[in-house]
């Protein structure tokens, strides 16, 4: 599918994207503003013809048609029978949307406005701490969320576990109050196991403490069962549907401490950003639309030009969970092998997708972008003002040093621009050596995203600019990006491995390595 475009990459030949700006108008035509933010993505090898060839391989995909057919309501997670809509959870203008045959929206807005009862509740309560216990999408949006939206935060302190590891809970009860804390345990199932149990360590801290657990626990899970079991009443447990996949679930029942943390309004605005880029998505061309032309740009970079990684570096500190969060969503989704029809994948499925925020990784893992033998394509993104305005000289730094490293690693510097840096200090064979160290090879791609601020509506747009991305780019290489079978045989096996470990069952069956490996725990253990 992909011949085309890597016959294209390989005619590009020694051409420097610096020099692609000899045409004036190259910026204005490779960018695109959009909802208050521009996305450029000039400096990239892509032309007119390269660019061209990506909208036909996204029209012969079929992407408008699979949009539509999951704004729809249609069962695209085929491999599981299940429709795709996370988009239902921020379409306040209650739109009807069907599965089955039934208006999934009613129950929508009926949650969302049950969630904001609670909130308004612990809000107005003596709560001081929440502590979401998840893992996963349970965990990676509103973790990113609540830290993105600090500014915004006028509720409880909100805390984040997540890690079967002991010490992930045992660090975070150190600063809560067990009478004025309250834990959300979010698991769809309300069996995962590394989320229940950190829900049974909280519970017993408590009664460690001489509290009662009663009031104490909200469930986010359609268990309402085990939810009760567990001593969680019915109306604090939310549940929500198959078709919301757990990395995109932070629009519902999931973004709960977001909603405490910042209060029913502002998750309104944040869910309002959202609806804005669906809209954009659904009704903008393809050769203007946002989402479509971040994934092409990133079809472009991995399957035309084969850079098996992206890096994703956001300009804003307190962005800093927003690599990570992106690492589930996209690597989850399109970290596929086989076609939808089950045959193997004749072309690389999805990239690595890594970062840090700016500008702490300048100063750890830029050296290997600038001058490392790999080419690594960059998404950076930056906000045009801060929330500091008493500092806005550290955001005006922070711009500078954004558009710097995007100019860096386009332009680099040549052997005789090293050695003018060097000369005076060296001569001969050692002026030469030193100026070699000194050369950035350049004409390294990279995207920016200009946004006005880091707002609740902003990052809305944001994260649903990316889901959108993930769907474009997951038609393209034709994978179901909404399974995630590759999960499941790592819990399946620790399941069984979890009575070696103790020593209530012999270690049979395993290789000798994992078998040499539970010896050698068991032994330090004594």
């Amino acid at each position: 599918m992909f011949e085309t475009l890597q016959e294209k990459a390989a005619s590009l030949g020694d051409r420097r994207i610096e020099d692609l700006f000899a045409d004036e108008g190259r910026a204005a035509a490779f960018s695109l503003t959009a909802l208050g933010m521009l996305f450029d993505y000039s400096k990239t090898q892509l032309d007119e013809a390269i660019l061209g060839e990506l909208l036909g391989l996204a029209e012969k995909a079929g992407v408008a048609a699979r949009r539509d057919a999951m704004f729809a309501g249609a069962k695209i997670n085929e491999t599981e029978g299940r429709a795709v809509l996370h988009t239902a959870l921020r379409n306040l203008e209650a739109r009807p949307v069907e599965v089955d045959g039934a208006d999934v929206m009613p129950g929508v807005l009926d949650t969302l406005s049950r969630m904001e009862s609670l909130a308004a509740e612990l809000r107005d309560s003596d709560v001081r701490d929440v502590v979401n216990i998840g893992i996963g999408g349970s965990d990676l949006g509103p973790a990113m969320g609540v830290l993105a939206l600090a500014p915004y935060h006028d509720g409880p302190r909100c805390h984040f576990v997540s890690n079967v590891d002991g010490a992930d809970i045992a660090d975070t009860l150190k600063h809560c109050d067990p009478e004025r804390t309250v834990f959300i345990v979010a698991s769809k199932t309300f069996t995962t196991i590394e989320t229940m149990t950190n829900a049974a360590t909280a519970k017993a801290w408590l009664a460690g403490q001489g509290v009662s657990g009663e009031g104490k626990f909200i469930a986010l899970s359609s268990n309402v069962e085990k939810a009760g079991a567990f001593g969680i009443p019915p109306e604090r447990v939310f549940g929500f549907e198959d078709w919301v996949g757990g990395r995109y679930s932070m629009w519902g029942p999931i973004g709960l401490s977001l909603m405490i943390a910042v209060g029913p309004a502002d998750f309104r605005a944040f869910l309002a950003g959202a609806q804005a880029m669906d809209r954009h998505f659904v009704e903008a061309p393809l050769a203007e639309n946002m989402p479509v032309l971040l994934a092409l740009v990133g079809i472009w970079h991995n399957q035309g030009l084969g850079h098996a990684t992206r890096a994703v570096l956001p300009y804003d500190n307190r962005l800093a969970r927003f690599p990570a969060y992106l690492q589930q969503m996209e690597m989850e989704s399109n970290g596929k092998g086989v076609a939808m029809d089950g045959t193997p994948l004749a072309y690389n499925s999805g990239p690595v997708v890594w970062g840090e925020p700016g500008t702490n990784g300048q100063h750890a893992f830029y050296q290997l972008i600038h001058q490392g033998t790999r080419v690594i394509p960059c998404e950076f993104m930056i906000a045009a003002e801060g929330h500091e305005p008493d500092l806005a000289h550290h955001h005006d730094l922070l711009v500078a040093n954004c558009l710097a490293q995007s100019e860096a690693l386009m332009r680099g510097r040549s052997l005789d621009e090293a050695r003018g840096k060097v000369t005076g200090k060296f001569e001969g064979d050692e002026l030469e050596r030193q100026a070699r160290h000194r050369v950035f090879p350049g004409n390294r791609p990279s995207t920016t995203l200009v946004y006005q601020k880091m707002d609740p509506e902003t990052l809305g747009k944001l994260i649903a600019l990316y889901e959108h991305r993930v769907f474009v780019e997951g038609v393209m290489l034709n994978i179901n990006s909404y399974d995630q079978w590759g999960v499941e045989l790592g819990k399946e096996l620790a399941t069984a491995l979890g009575p070696m470990v103790t020593g209530e069952e012999p270690v049979t069956g395993k290789d000798g390595s994992t078998a040499q490996l539970i010896g050698f725990v068991q032994g330090m253990r004594g």
